[in-house]
């Protein structure tokens, strides 16, 4: 693992994967202890919705094209029915 660095990256699935198949021990040199919250949502309210087996599928693929996360493509509809 010499010469390999943690991923300097905001998305936690990202670094989900990476930590996946790495071991903290070997990247103790990389790592800084914190005392403040890293993560903090955004401001703002978080709903939930139910969607059916097909209808989540269709959601995905949708996403999937854009390149972007199903609740990143919802949000972004909400948004332009808003406005």
């Amino acid at each position: 693992m010499k010469g390999e660095k943690i991923p300097e990256t905001d998305s936690i699935e990202e670094l989900a994967r990476f930590w996946d198949s790495h071991d903290l021990t070997d990247f103790e040199d990389q790592l800084d202890e914190v005392t403040e919250p890293v993560f903090q949502g955004e401001p703002g309210f978080r709903l939930s919705i139910r969607l059916n087996p097909e209808e989540m599928e269709s959601l995905r693929r949708l996403a999937s094209e854009r390149g972007l996360e199903e609740a990143v493509l919802i949000r972004e509809w909400v948004l332009e029915r808003i406005h």
